[in-house]
């Protein structure tokens, strides 16, 4: 079995590899290139459409906002010429833009830019799903909702290099929301020349920074090459970039064995394999995985003591330490490590107490007592995941724990390309689905928002008004009230968990296979994952050693 199936992966390498002995195909080392794989496709090159994680990571590359984030996700100047100035308590953020940025088309980027970027996100027409990341704009709720004129959007350009930010209420970690991908600037004339085709193509996109996108097959690569027009060319030092979309990570570390890509993720079972090998490394992410229950369309999950039926029947340890062996840690709450410090400088999620530990007998209880209160013996639900190997041995893992755990409750997995997974969550055409999210800004708030009643990535029909309230507080009257607003937050926390719409199982973590050789890579916990502008290929490094290669 084990010689078909490596034949079976040398058969796909051949596949993949036959017709890359160019210098522009996607495996090719030629001079200053990194080559990646990536699990899934991006889904869109539009920055106010997007809303995964390897969208963002590659708008990182291709886009540049007024700010950008250090090795320390704080933030410091991109489009921006220095930090903004603050005026009217906090509330008024004048920002002055370079005079030598531009677009991949020889056109400046403006102030204009960033205005029309904007309210091109919160104008309800666009349907943005990140829209809400500007509700701290004066009017943008309003506008989204179709209450007020785009144009009362509190964003002007004074002039082409002055922009004038009207918010709400002054906001702490504004600089580095305004350097999430939401807030990058796109250019009007590429915009409306392309109209419903804009972000769908390379060809119908313009890019700000490092890099540009010079082909994108869907499913398949994304190719980037250096931005000759970007304003700080000088400091990048690759050529190219080489996405590989590909979803067994299996194919992934042969590929890197054979020297064909620098940078891919692991499975559980091939960590062992590569314990001594100089380019293994784990990384824990700001990210948390949950299975959203919808009641919406499973009526049942309406009993609170199902959901923490299903919460409690999950053995997470065992989860993280059979199924993902890569630095992941099993979770009980909602808002991830990593993501934000108290007032006393503590981690978050340190002070969170949660209920949804593992505890079969509990979980049992809890069943029973759900079965009597609905009168029903028996419950059949689809959980959703990704069409992945690795994500069918994820999925395979919780049927048989809900299974054995909770009598009578039938779990079945529904297998779907990453984008279908997402777009059935957003349309809320699901019954159950393994998901997750990760930080736009370094607050707690970036977790909790998303479960207020309504919010766009909510999708399980759950809401509450206490809780509404408590996050509503704690991104207003309480924001210079550190201590009483990490109280809120806290309690907003512990309600949602005690509540259960969705069922916490893990933080992820990342094992990696890194070519020794590249240098200056940057990883971040909020926003897009890498930058890789100052990345270098020391082709001096022996790639299977580490070290420096003999003369």
């Amino acid at each position: 079995m084990k010689k078909f199936k490596f034949l079976i992966i040398l058969v796909a390498l051949s596949v993949v590899l036959a017709g890359c002995g160019n210098a522009e195909g996607v495996y090719s080392d030629k001079g200053q290139v990194f080559r990646k794989v990536i699990p899934q496709d991006i889904s869109s090159l539009d920055t106010a459409l997007a809303t995964d994680t390897v969208s963002f990571d590659i708008y990182n590359q291709v886009y540049e906002g007024l700010y950008t984030l250090d090795e320390n996700d704080k933030a410091k100047p991109g489009v921006a010429k220095a930090m903004p100035k603050e005026s009217n308590g906090g509330k008024t953020l004048t920002i002055d833009l370079r005079k030598d940025a531009k677009w991949s088309n020889g056109d400046p980027v403006t102030a204009h830019d960033f205005e029309f970027a904007w309210k091109r996100v919160v104008n309800p027409d666009t349907a943005s799903e990140y829209a809400y990341i500007m509700y701290d704009l004066k009017n943008a709720e309003e506008i989204n909702m179709g209450k007020k004129d785009v144009d009362e959007l509190g964003v002007k350009a004074v002039d082409d290099h002055t922009l004038k930010v009207e918010l709400t209420k002054p906001i702490p970690y504004m600089n580095e929301m305004l350097a999430f991908a939401t807030f990058m600037p796109q250019n009007e004339k590429a915009v409306k020349k392309a109209g419903q085709q804009y972000g769908t193509t390379a060809d119908k996109t313009v890019f700000n920074g490092p890099f540009k996108v010079k082909d994108w097959k869907v499913e398949d690569k994304i190719q980037l090459v250096k931005n000759d027009d970007y304003w700080d060319k000088k400091a990048v030092n690759l050529d190219r970039v080489n996405y590989k979309v590909l979803k067994d990570q299996q194919a992934g570390a042969s590929l890197y064995d054979t020297g064909s890509i620098d940078d891919t993720t692991i499975t559980a079972d091939q960590v062992d394999k590569y314990a001594d090998n100089p380019g293994l490394k784990k990384r824990l992410l700001a990210s948390t995985f949950y299975i959203k229950l919808n009641r919406d369309n499973v009526p049942e999950f309406k009993n609170k003591d199902l959901r923490l039926a299903i919460s409690q029947a999950i053995n997470k340890e065992g989860y993280v330490n059979s199924v993902k062996n890569n630095g992941s840690e099993a979770t009980d709450g909602f808002t991830s490590k990593l993501t934000a410090k108290t007032p006393d400088g503590k981690d978050f999620t340190e002070s969170i107490d949660s209920p949804l530990t593992y505890n079969p007998k509990a979980a049992k209880q809890h069943l029973e007592k759900a079965k009597k209160d609905l009168g029903i013996k028996e419950l059949t639900f689809t959980m959703n995941t990704e069409d992945t190997p690795d994500a069918k041995i994820s999925a395979e893992y919780i049927k048989a724990q809900v299974e054995s755990n909770l009598p009578g409750v039938t779990l079945k997995i529904k297998q779907l390309p990453f984008k279908q997974r997402v777009n059935q969550e957003h349309s809320e055409t699901f019954e159950a689905s393994l998901s997750g999210w990760g930080p736009d800004y370094p607050d707690p708030l970036t977790f909790l928002n998303i479960m207020t009643t309504g919010n766009p990535s909510n999708n399980t029909g759950w809401g509450n008004k206490e809780f509404d309230k408590l996050v509503k507080d704690a991104n207003g009257k309480l924001l210079k009230k550190p201590e009483e607003r990490n109280a809120a937050m806290k309690e907003a926390e512990e309600l949602l968990l005690a509540e259960a719409p969705v069922a916490p199982i893990y933080q992820k973590g990342e094992a990696h296979l890194t070519n020794p050789q590249v240098k200056g890579l940057v990883y971040h916990q909020i926003g897009g994952d890498t930058t890789l502008k100052h990345v270098k290929i020391d082709k001096s490094i022996d790639p299977k050693t580490g070290k420096k290669k003999e003369k």
